[in-house]
């Protein structure tokens, strides 16, 4: 489709180059124009004999078109887990109420549960989701039936999924569709044996790639992994070879002044998941350490389980808020470097480069954000009012890869609500009674 996004004030988050009014035409995935709509005959020069009939044109009245939000980590078929095991320890969740339940989902029930996640975070302004969960060829084909833009990661551990099928996965699913990619990774250090672990990173040197793992989540993660090798687990992962290539951590709470150092020095990225920590009183992330150090951050929300929305907002704010409490400095992590982690950092962390800013060629995904509600009024500064006092409410419309998939609280998905809502309370009844 051609679309022409015009009256619009934009936010294209390249380095250095403030919020403008104008506007952006989109042709099929990608976005052919950016400007103040005073040059647009230089796409004509560009393109001899090109006539564009608009399939729509969009008043933006005013409105913010930015890039959209990327969930760098995320567990979406736990949609069935939401408010089911709650105000629960981490080892207590986890062994006896989330792999009980699990052990009786199979592909077709993470394929509509996956779909009812897609929802959520359309309506946040999410278009990509670094998805870790267990069948990964059902979830891409829910992510491709719903149009939603998927980056998937290896779950293995010494318990479910295979090092074989993480290979498999690796060469399939880079190739199924446009929507889909998948990277290697591995569900944690304390979840697999060494010598598990060491074939996944000669994994890793067979196709020069990155490796994601939940990483340093707990302080009984960190103390099991000095028991075990006497060393952190990122300076474990790291002595084996496994971030040769780069990749990162999700969560990344207990890190030691070496850990950033390893991280800082390999190019790997800390995907922070603060509402997930607070709930499972897991703690709060060195951010500030972080990015002190030069240190790539990304957010994520972490699965409907443990968090238990899906909710790029809520997590921007506790991002800063939780840093200043953390420095005890309310300068600490200001709002417009957050806003980077929810939407470039994220898309340069799931290896979605062409993604990450509203530039031309680059892939249509963005959303746009209705300033004339109250609480983004008066507008004193754009950035900071999405981050501190924006929410879901803002989000009016999601498009991902030149579709607009969600617009004014309507859905234009493969499948209704009604019908997704039906099927995940259906699996309710069957699994958990």
């Amino acid at each position: 489709m051609n679309i022409r996004l015009y009256n619009a004030k934009i936010l294209s988050m390249k380095e250095g180059q403030d919020i403008f009014e104008g506007e952006i035409w989109v042709k099929n995935d990608r976005i052919l124009y950016i400007g103040d709509g005073n040059d647009t005959d230089q796409i004509y020069q560009e393109f001899p004999g090109t006539c564009i009939v608009w399939d729509r044109e969009i008043d933006c009245k005013g409105n913010l078109l930015m890039p959209s939000f990327k969930n760098a980590h995320t567990h979406s078929g736990m949609t069935l887990l939401r408010s089911y095991a709650d105000d629960l320890p981490l080892d207590k969740w986890l062994n006896q109420m989330i792999f009980p339940v699990e052990a009786k989902m199979n592909a077709e029930d993470i394929y509509h549960l996956s779909k009812l996640a897609v929802l959520e975070y359309l309506t946040s302004g999410i278009t990509a989701v670094f998805d870790m969960y267990l069948t990964p060829e059902s979830i891409a084909d829910a992510f491709d039936d719903m149009g939603m833009r998927c980056v998937q990661v290896g779950a293995v551990n010494d318990f479910s999924q295979s090092l074989e099928l993480v290979e498999e996965m690796y060469q399939k699913l880079n190739k199924k569709s446009s929507l889909q990619s998948y990277i290697l990774g591995f569900h944690a250090e304390y979840t697999c044996q060494r010598n598990l672990l060491e074939q996944i990173a000669a994994l890793a040197h067979k196709y020069k790639a990155p490796v994601f793992t939940h990483l340093a989540e707990t302080e009984g993660e960190v103390a099991g992994c000095k028991e075990r090798y006497g060393m952190t687990p990122a300076a474990f992962l790291d002595s084996i070879g496994m971030f040769d290539y780069g990749g990162g951590g999700y969560h990344c709470v207990y890190m030691t002044e070496e850990d950033i150092g390893i991280m800082k020095r390999r190019g790997l990225f800390a995907v922070t998941n603060p509402g997930s920590n607070l709930k499972l009183a897991s703690g709060i992330a060195p951010i500030s350490r972080f990015l002190e150090n030069g240190v790539k951050v990304a957010i994520g929300t972490d699965g409907p389980a443990s968090n238990n929305c899906l909710d790029m907002f809520r997590e921007m704010f506790l991002v800063t808020g939780l840093a200043k409490i953390r420095q005890k400095d309310a300068q600490a992590v200001n709002a417009f470097e957050v806003l980077k982690m929810a939407t470039v950092n994220g898309a340069l962390a799931m290896g979605l480069e062409e993604a990450d800013v509203l530039a031309v060629g680059k892939l249509a995904d963005l959303i746009m954000i209705d300033l004339r509600q109250p609480n983004m009024q008066p507008v004193h500064n754009i950035p900071k009012n999405i981050v501190y006092s924006g929410s879901k409410q803002n989000v009016i419309m999601t498009m991902v890869n030149g579709k607009i998939l969600y617009e004014n609280g309507t859905f234009y998905v493969s499948d209704s609500p009604e019908n997704i809502y039906q099927k995940a309370e259906q699996i309710k009844q069957r699994i958990i009674k």
